[in-house]
C-alpha cells in the first residue's frame, strides 16, 4: 500500500515543480519584454560620431519611457510624460533609414533658428556653449563645399530636432539630413553600463585594456 501511496505523490511533486519553474521562466521573459518595450533598453555604440562622450564599444542604457510611453512596433506615444531638451542625448531611428538606429546630440528645438560659422554653432543667435564637442580638423569647409562647418540659417519645423554629433568633423547629422521627427525617438541615453575596446591589450591601464573600467557607470550629459 506504502507504494501505491508514494508513487502519485512524486508525480504531483514533480509536475508542481515543473510548472512553477515554467511560470517563472514566463514571468521573467514577459518582464524582461516588457521593459525593453517601454521602459529601458540597451544599445552598442558602433561608430566614433559621439567621441568623446561616447566611443566604439560603449554599451548603453536608454530610457524608453523618459519622452512618453510609446507601442513598440509603431512607435506611437500613447503617454506624453515630458518633452526633448536642448543637449539630451537621444537615441531615435534614422529618418533616411528607419531599420536603423543613430545616437546624436539634441542642438535645436522646434522653432529655434540653427546656424554654424566656422564651426561654432549658434541657436537662435546665441552662441552654444558646448564643453562636449570636439574639433579634430582645424581647416574650415566653405558652405559651398560642405555644411560641416558653415550651415543654415536653418528653422527647425515643429515635433522635430535638429541633431549633432559631438565629434563635430565626424558626424553624419542634421546638417546633412535635416531633422528628426519626435515620432522616430526611441528614448534618452543615461548611462554607460560596460565598455569594451577591441583594440585594447592586457594592461592595468584603463585607456588601454580591453575593458575600459573608467567609463563603466559613467551617466552622459
Amino acid at each position: 500500500m506504502s507504494r501505491l501511496v508514494e508513487k502519485p505523490v512524486e508525480k504531483t511533486r514533480s509536475k508542481s515543480a515543473l510548472r512553477e519553474y515554467t511560470e517563472a521562466i514566463a514571468i521573467a521573459v514577459v518582464l524582461a519584454l516588457f521593459i525593453r518595450a517601454f521602459i529601458v533598453q540597451p544599445f552598442k555604440i558602433p561608430s566614433g560620431s559621439m567621441k568623446n562622450t561616447l566611443l566604439v564599444g560603449d554599451h548603453i542604457l536608454v530610457n524608453k519611457f523618459i519622452y512618453g510611453i510609446r507601442l513598440p512596433i509603431w512607435n506611437k506615444v500613447l503617454v506624453p510624460v515630458k518633452r526633448p531638451a536642448r543637449q539630451d542625448v537621444v537615441v531615435f531611428r534614422y529618418p533616411k533609414d528607419p531599420s536603423m538606429d543613430y545616437i546624436k546630440r539634441v542642438i535645436g528645438l522646434p522653432g529655434d533658428t540653427v546656424r554654424i560659422k566656422d564651426k561654432k554653432v549658434y541657436v537662435n543667435d546665441q552662441l552654444l556653449v558646448e564643453p562636449y564637442a570636439i574639433i579634430t580638423d582645424e581647416k574650415i569647409l566653405p558652405a559651398g563645399v560642405s555644411p560641416r562647418d558653415n550651415f543654415g540659417p536653418y528653422l527647425v519645423p515643429p515635433y522635430h530636432l535638429f541633431v549633432m554629433g559631438d565629434n563635430r568633423d565626424n558626424s553624419q547629422d542634421s546638417r546633412y539630413w535635416e531633422t528628426v521627427p519626435f515620432s522616430e525617438l526611441r528614448g534618452e541615453a543615461f548611462i554607460i553600463y560596460w565598455s569594451w575596446n577591441s583594440d585594447g591589450e592586457m594592461t592595468a591601464d584603463p585607456q588601454e585594456s580591453y575593458v575600459r573600467w573608467n567609463r563603466i557607470g559613467k551617466v552622459l550629459h
